[in-house]
């Protein structure tokens, strides 16, 4: 999958991540689809390397869930370093 792919990938799990975790993350929809573009990125690292799947295929469930649970992980890591600093 090209970057392209990551990027549409993550700006749409981001929106699906921020919908299911709960509280304030800080920052608004433009930060959050960030994170969900490194949360795609994250997402498919860690799949790679410990399940030894990725983000390969764009239209793949695998894919969009492995995309999915980093950008929960990485928007639940992100609540909890603003909610530090407030």
């Amino acid at each position: 999958m090209g970057i392209i792919g990551w990027i549409v990938l993550g700006l749409i799990v981001g929106a699906i991540a921020k919908a299911i975790v709960p509280g304030e993350q800080g920052g608004g929809w433009f930060k959050t689809l960030l994170l969900g573009v490194v949360g795609a990125v994250v997402g498919g690292l860690i799949g790679g390397g410990i399940f030894g799947i990725g983000l390969e295929e764009f239209w793949s469930l695998q894919t969009w869930l492995v995309a999915l649970a980093g950008a929960v992980l990485v928007l639940l890591v992100w609540g909890l370093v603003t909610r530090r600093r407030a």
